[in-house]
């Protein structure tokens, strides 16, 4: 594929909710293009984009992909994203790449959160938004009912552009409102028809809207139309660039991805209207530079998508927004502060990698084998070092435990997860110093169902996964004195040490220890050995074994043998005062509460917080977020968060999102604390 000019190329995200046909749109413009010979089906596991092993088994999409096509004199990228909430990470991707987003709505079933989501994200990023209304091919699709959801949801900004002809109660064909021409379809093959329509009053009604939309983003055009001239072609595709690219224009589409119909006047707005890479401001010497699409600026590109393979290696996704990459390039990456040795630079069809001589900006490659070069990494020149934005990776909330099926792939779990988290950085790998435990943390089962597989295949290591153990702490509440007493003779030296201790509740973190030895009934020597024995203790509370927190022990008294007294006699005496006193000292289990912050919809506040009661949870406020979202603080025990990722997505229908941060240890429930002093017995 020749390089194009920045200002004809075309990088176009597809997203919106899962199962409505993204995949599918993708294969029916591909087609169109000619990139492809046939009709791939996500059923049939033989997709350009879905190529993942796991994607073919599911039939879904788990991660972005990027396919190139060459259509009407431009180059257009598409990325094909992910719509389950478990891999939003893919969609962060795809939206971080392009200037565009195709945002893909069911014409039977409507708009749905993930079309919300991908609507808000795009718009974050200011880009152009397209929404497509698929599906029309279905006998129960309804366009006109999913535009006016559209324009309720979104505002009188939506505008029609192709509209369906539908004729005796079936769909006929459909119309083109910016050539002003109706075509009828078998499959992708468009012919000419009649636009005659069941109800020509809200046809008419639906150009009258298109024609005010594309004036009103002109004042020639404006001035023009209601003068009462009609608009040209030309007219129309001007008024569109202007409206698409500033937002004020909200293009709406009826096609059908399955069938190809009227994917062809799809693809014609995209490289007719769409908007090339724009200048995007990144930060050098700490102050903001604007940088512009040019191919003889200074380098500068984005990583926005990593896979890592045990045997094709590593695969770095980058987007060139000033400047250009040539296999000669000795790039500085502006992450990690060191010059990168360029590896082999090639565009990606999916899974086929095609060689290339450049990638010049506005353009979307890849780097083979670069291993410093990670997702949200900039690339540049160490002569003008700059960072660019990275991808807006999600908060990964849903944790799970990982223990080796095979005795001993601790090691290669640890590697092998560490590998599949530079591909999604949405999925973080760690081991709780706490529990000693490995912990996968990601955004749902699914995606950690996912990573485990893909574990499987490509690092041959096999894990169970189950809920993490809770970090709990174990304290006293009242206060007691022990003896502790270690005497033993076994010829020659013996050992003797003799300790009284008094046992107290502290603020403190561990053990605040003293002394009030009066006399040297025990040498001043020994203390540090008395010191040491009870911290040693103090990491195995005695009722489950949890560390012994908020704890003051004083050495008030004891004695000693002027021969066989030593510091490990003195140890021993006070283990055996730590497990006499704090047994009777009425000990208690303390457990971790965490702040939530909960964002949800105004609607079901209720139940969140209901939710929330039901966790033993205890709500501090809340917060209007505006866009009738609000925020819910409160506390809640650590272990009843185990399932509240899953709980606020069903209640919220993935609107919610929430985060947790450590409080403080409060005083378990008595019958909860016995449940766990049980559990502890039973391990």
């Amino acid at each position: 594929m020749k390089n194009h000019e920045p200002k004809d190329i075309r990088n176009v995200v597809i997203a919106g909710h899962a199962s409505k046909g993204k995949t599918t749109l993708t294969e029916a413009l591909l087609y169109i293009s000619g990139a492809t010979e046939r009709f791939g089906k996500v059923s049939e596991g033989n997709t350009v984009t879905d190529y993942d092993a796991e994607e073919k088994k599911r039939s879904l999409s788990t991660s972005s992909a990027v396919a190139p096509v060459e259509y009407k004199g431009k180059k257009i990228n598409y990325i094909d994203t992910p719509g389950l909430f478990d891999f939003a990470e893919g969609m962060a991707e795809g939206i971080r790449a392009a200037e565009t987003a195709v945002i893909v709505v069911s014409a039977r079933s409507g708009v749905a959160v993930g079309d919300e989501k991908a609507f808000k994200n795009a718009g974050s990023r200011r880009m152009a938004r397209i929404f497509v209304t698929t599906k029309m091919d279905d006998e129960r699709a309804d366009f006109y009912k999913v535009f006016n959801e559209l324009v309720a949801k979104f505002g009188s900004i939506v505008c029609p552009i192709v509209v369906p002809i539908i004729s005796g109660g079936h769909l006929k064909g459909y119309y083109n409102m910016v050539e002003g021409k109706a075509f009828s379809y078998n499959g992708t093959k468009a012919s000419p028809c009649s636009d005659v329509h069941d109800d020509s009053n809200r046809f008419e009604a639906i150009q009258e809207v298109f024609n005010e939309a594309v004036a009103g983003a002109d004042e020639e055009l404006m001035e023009k139309y209601f003068s009462g001239e009609e608009l040209t072609k030309e007219d129309k595709i001007k008024g569109l660039k202007e409206g698409v690219a500033d937002g004020s224009i909200i293009p709406v589409f009826a096609l059908s991805g399955i069938t190809g119909e009227a994917c062809d006047l799809l693809a014609d707005f995209i490289a007719d209207v769409c908007p090339a890479p724009k200048s995007e401001y990144a930060i050098c010497n700490d102050e903001p530079l604007e940088l512009t699409a040019d191919p003889n600026g200074p380098l500068a590109a984005v990583c926005f998508k990593t896979v890592a393979d045990p045997f094709i290696g590593k695969l770095s996704f980058f987007k060139v927004v000033s400047g250009k990459l040539t296999p000669g390039t000795v790039p500085y990456n502006a992450s990690t502060g060191k010059e990168e040795k360029m590896g082999k630079l090639v565009t990606m069809f999916g899974a086929k990698q095609l060689d290339c001589s450049e990638i010049p900006a506005g353009d979307i490659g890849a780097i083979v084998k670069l291993s410093g070069f990670n997702t949200g990494d900039t690339l540049c020149a160490s002569s003008k070092v700059v960072k660019l934005d990275g991808v807006a990776t999600p908060n990964p909330t849903y944790a799970m435990a990982v223990s080796a099926v095979k005795k001993g792939d601790e090691e290669k779990i640890a590697n092998g997860f560490s590998r599949l988290s530079e591909e999604d950085p949405s999925i973080k790998f760690y081991v709780n110093n706490e529990t000693h435990q490995q912990i996968i943390k990601g955004l749902g089962e699914q995606q950690l169902d996912v990573c485990v597989s893909r574990l499987k295949s490509k690092f041959a290591t096999d894990v169970i996964l189950s809920v993490p153990k809770v970090a709990y702490r174990e304290t006293i509440t009242s206060k007691v004195s022990a003896q502790g007493r270690h005497k033993k003779q076994s010829g020659g030296h013996g050992q003797f040490g003799d300790v009284f201790i008094e046992f107290e509740p502290w603020d403190c973190e561990r053990l605040e220890f003293a002394e009030r030895i009066v006399g040297g009934s025990v040498p001043k020597n020994f203390f540090p050995a008395v010191e040491k024995g009870l911290n040693e203790c103090m990491e195995r509370g005695v009722l489950a074994g949890y560390p012994m927190v908020g704890v003051k022990a004083t050495l008030f008294d004891g004695s000693y043998h002027p021969v066989d007294s030593s510091e490990m006699s003195f140890k021993m005496a006070a283990s055996i005062a730590y497990k006499e006193g704090i047994s009777k000292a009425m000990p208690i289990i303390l457990e971790p509460v965490m702040t939530v912050k909960a964002l949800c919809n105004d609607d079901v506040m209720g139940d969140v917080i209901g939710d929330i009661n039901k966790r033993r949870g205890r709500v501090l406020g809340m917060t209007p977020m505006g866009s009738g979202m609000q925020e819910i603080l409160a506390e809640v025990p650590e272990a009843e968060l185990a399932t509240f990722s899953t709980a606020i997505r069903q209640i919220t229908q993935g609107r919610g999102s929430f985060e947790t941060e450590f409080a403080r240890y409060e005083r378990c429930p008595d019958n909860i604390a016995q449940k766990i002093i049980a559990d502890s017995k039973a391990e």
